[in-house]
């Protein structure tokens, strides 16, 4: 269990990254974009290139890229934004019935 829950928290991250980018934008936007860059960094692994293998070697590369493709990686990411999307939408929604 606890294997799966860095990439979730790695995805929730991404989703409130794009959230704070775009606050004004609808939720299902940072949604979408977090899903999207989550799957196409987890793609990007199939591609192993030295530089990128080099850059991947680094901390920051490693938290970033990630180091090898894994399939249920993809599902933990969707696991992790959705989570993040609801809890998201859960405090939205408590917020707008205060007002």
């Amino acid at each position: 269990m606890i294997e799966h829950l860095g990439d979730a928290l790695w995805a929730a991250m991404v989703y409130f990254g794009f959230r704070f980018l775009e606050p004004a934008k609808p939720p299902i936007v940072a949604f979408f974009f977090a899903l999207t860059f989550s799957f196409f960094i987890e793609a990007s692994q199939l591609y192993q290139a030295n530089w990128l293998n080099k850059l991947r070697e680094t901390t920051i590369g490693a938290l970033v890229l990630g180091r090898g493709f894994l399939a249920i990686d993809l599902l933990r990411y969707s696991v992790g934004i959705l989570t993040a999307s609801r809890f998201d939408y859960l405090l939205i929604s408590k917020n707008q019935k205060r007002r």
